[in-house]
């Protein structure tokens, strides 16, 4: 296996449950625990991987926050695009995520607020009065039934038989 490969497979691997171990990767490449601890160093150096994040459930925390999606439709600057309005942006606390999409809107931000109020004001205040933006839509996120592949619920699982009509 290559050394390109192996990093493809590590990100491949950690995308799965970046909780593994180098010693954990590299016995399932196949590869030394020295050559894969070396893979991750270098990709997290290049910046390839740049964080790591649990999964978990979010309305167990004692102060469970507001999250919403919200598509904006902006004008793109001169020298810049949508990059640089896209940085701007980027540089807000209650940013968590931001996309450059297709379709009828430019960016996805997802957002998140303390209360429905915080979010509205962030909304109203600072992003719809940013120049450049022409338009937003927000769209306030109710339940989490999957992220990133994982279910938040385990299905109920029940030995009755179903009735269908």
């Amino acid at each position: 296996m290559t050394k390109e490969e192996i990093k493809r497979e590590i990100l491949r691997i950690l995308g799965e449950d970046g909780r593994l171990s180098a010693a954990d990767i590299a016995e399932r490449l196949a590869v030394s625990t020295h050559e894969a601890a070396a893979a991750v160093a270098e990709l997290e150096k290049n910046n390839i991987i740049i964080g790591y994040s649990a999964i978990f459930n979010e309305s167990e925390l004692p102060e469970s926050k507001v999250k919403a999606i919200i598509e904006v439709k902006v004008r793109p600057e001169r020298e810049g695009g949508f990059d640089k309005i896209a940085r701007r942006l980027s540089k807000f606390p209650q940013v968590s995520s931001l996309y450059l999409m297709s379709g009828g809107f430019d960016l996805m931000l997802e957002i998140k607020g303390s209360t429905l109020q915080e979010v509205a004001e962030f909304v109203s205040s600072k992003l719809a009065a940013m120049d450049g933006v022409l338009s937003t839509s927000t769209h306030f996120l109710l339940k989490k039934y999957k992220e990133a592949g994982k279910l938040m619920e385990e299905e109920e699982y029940s030995e009755r038989l179903k009735i269908v009509p």
